[in-house]
């Protein structure tokens, strides 16, 4: 035995009416029933069609396929949601390859399984039974109207009476019925062909609006993607002038700081008042540009990404104390005092001391222009975290308007001190980007007239895989020792090779070690320097990084390569500030770093001694250049 159930099995109902049907005049009656009881039950025109065409269409399955065909017609009341239900049996062959026919892939020639697939379509439940040479049953209902009342027995009992006076309608009425019905359905289906006709229309006006709005957008885009790419084109060759431009500009701006220095120091003989005064104007002037190109420098270094950060253990105290030091002979007056609070005590933090030095130094030194009178406080203090630095002043303040536009590159606010003061716009923008590249941030807070507060926020611990944290390597203006180095073999002791494509470099060497039983040989290229060096044997070796032919590292590679000049001591000397990768290029290269003009010069000049062997060689010059 066969069983179907589509759905779940249906509650107890109340019997309304049953229709035989042995013949056609009775699929005619339940189609007639069918639609006055759904009248009658509060469902619209459209249901009771729907509910009379699934009847008659089930009722006519069982009279061509069964016999003793039946419909019975419903309400289910014990359900929150009454329905009508229907429920047509016959006692036949049964149905095969049901799952076919209710699938819709097989189907009677006189159309059985249209009508039962349309009728499970059109209706709110279904179920069907069928089992060989036991009949079929076919079930199903329609959810009454939410506004239908709730029926009683009272109410069926009305129902009832009024169906009993209800006419069933002879066969060629019931055509006709259907026929109207027809009719209205047709119409009814062409107005929703002419609706979808003029959705498609719109829909397709719309779909062309769209791809001439893509045609728009993707034009757009591009237009975006080539003035994007402009723009990074633009931005790259200004890092690079900047950054090309700043160091050329340094090279001979140390040469004059140096040259300058030699003459203050009467190492060619007495100077004038007026002479020192005007080479005092000439080595201000020059630091003052050498300042601005340093702001230059960094600021194409950060923007191009290469800017090296040296992690490790800050002790604010000394760093706050080295501040101190720094800044007090920017006082310019006595009526601005410079406050340094105590930070608390034995405060430590994991960064990098030398930008927050930098960024710092930077704050002060504006407080300090920018204020006439009163004073400019440091402070610091820890919040969830992380430590902030306070630089406030009692200077001409900043307005809410100008407030963001200070951190923008070359930008300066048009007041009566800022004409007295020189500066480049670049100190402020530079901060903010140090202190992001830190992991912090920079804010000010202003008001007019009245002083400035600037905020340095940074995370107690900054980790950063790509920084040289404990890796041990120099900074870039720092000495690497060399007491290790190898002694040399079958040396001039007498004799040093300057390798330097400048000439004033070359020549501010000659004048540090004039005076001194040293022979000062010069080669200005890196080729001329490796034969000088294989020829003439020196005790040491000056040597440029940037060369025109070839660069330092490629010199000292072959230097370090060859048993005819391995053990010369190397001294680096150079104006350029190296960067981690150049450091590691000089891992293990014997060779020490001294800067041209920057820097603390004495622990090279006493490693110079020591490799010499003269502890108490006199320098003519404490500067090199």
């Amino acid at each position: 035995m066969s069983t179907r159930a589509a759905d779940k099995d249906y509650p107890r109902h109340t019997h309304l009416l049953t229709v035989s049907v042995a013949e056609e005049a009775g699929v005619v009656t339940a189609r007639q029933r069918a639609r006055q009881l759904a009248s009658l039950l509060g469902f619209d025109h459209q249901d009771q069609i729907r509910i009379a065409t699934a009847t008659s269409e089930i009722a006519r399955n069982a009279l061509q396929y069964g016999r003793d065909g039946r419909v019975e017609f419903f309400a289910d009341r014990d359900l929150d949601t009454q329905s009508f239900m229907v429920k047509v049996s016959d006692t036949g062959p049964g149905i095969e390859q049901l799952d076919a026919v209710l699938n819709g892939s097989c189907r009677s020639k006189t159309g059985m399984g249209l009508g039962l697939s349309g009728t499970r379509r059109l209706m709110d439940r279904f179920s069907l039974e069928s089992a060989p040479n036991k009949g079929t049953s076919v079930t199903f209902a329609k959810t009454m109207p939410h506004n239908a009342p709730k029926l009683d027995d009272r109410q069926i009992s009305q129902l009832s009476e009024q169906l009993a006076r209800e006419k069933v309608l002879d066969v060629k009425a019931e055509v006709r019925q259907q026929n109207q019905e027809m009719l209205v359905a047709l119409e009814l289906i062409r107005g929703r062909e002419n609706e979808l006709e003029k959705k498609r229309v719109e829909l397709a006006r719309i779909n062309q609006e769209l791809e001439e709005t893509n045609r728009g957008v993707v034009a757009l885009y591009s237009e975006l993607d080539e003035r994007a790419s402009a723009l990074r084109q633009a931005s790259e060759v200004k890092t690079r002038f900047l950054s090309y431009m700043s160091h050329e500009f340094r090279t001979p701006l140390n040469s004059i700081l140096a040259l300058a220095d030699l003459l203050l120091r009467r190492a060619d003989g007495d100077l004038t008042e007026e002479q020192e005064r005007q080479i005092k104007f000439v080595r201000a002037s020059s630091y003052e540009l050498l300042e601005m190109v340093n702001d230059l420098l960094d600021m194409a270094k950060v923007e191009a990404g290469k800017v090296d950060l040296r992690i490790g253990t800050v002790e604010v105290a000394k760093l706050l104390g080295s501040l101190r030091g720094m800044m007090r002979p920017l006082l310019q007056t006595e009526r601005v005092n410079l406050v340094l609070e105590d930070p608390p005590e034995d405060l430590r933090i994991i960064s990098d001391e030398g930008k927050i030095s930098q960024i710092l130094r930077n704050l002060i030194s504006n407080a300090l222009k920018f204020t006439e009178q009163g004073e400019v406080r440091i402070s610091v203090n820890c919040q969830r975290g992380k430590i902030i630095f306070c630089v406030s002043d009692t200077g001409i303040g900043i307005a809410k308007d100008h407030q963001e536009s200070i951190f923008h590159e070359f930008s300066q606010i048009e007041n009566s001190v800022q004409r007295k003061v020189r500066g480049t716009g670049l100190g402020l923008p530079l901060s903010r980007k140090l202190s992001e590249l830190l992991g912090g941030t920079l804010t000010v807070e202003s008001t007019l007239g009245k002083g400035s507060i600037f905020c340095l926020s940074l995370p107690l611990v900054l980790s950063d895989p790509t920084a040289q944290a404990g890796s041990g390597r120099s900074s870039a203006n720092s000495v690497t020792p060399l007491h290790a180095l190898p002694t040399g073999q079958e040396r001039d002791e007498n004799s040093i090779l300057v390798i330097d494509d400048e000439e004033v470099a070359r020549y501010l060497a000659r004048q540090l070690f004039r005076g001194t039983r040293h022979l000062i040989t010069e080669a200005s290229s890196g080729s001329e320097g490796l034969e000088r060096a294989r020829f003439d044997r020196p005790s040491l070796i000056l040597l440029d990084i940037t060369m025109p032919d070839r660069n330092g590292f490629d010199v000292l590679d072959d230097l370090k390569s060859d048993p005819a000049t391995l053990h010369i001591p190397v001294v680096i000397h150079t104006s350029s500030k190296l960067t981690a990768d150049d450091l590691s290029r000089l891992d293990g290269r014997h060779a020490t770093i001294l800067p041209k003009y920057e820097g603390d010069h004495e622990p090279a000049l006493k490693i110079i001694r020591e490799l010499l062997s003269e502890p108490h060689l006199f320098f003519s010059s404490a500067k090199l250049s």
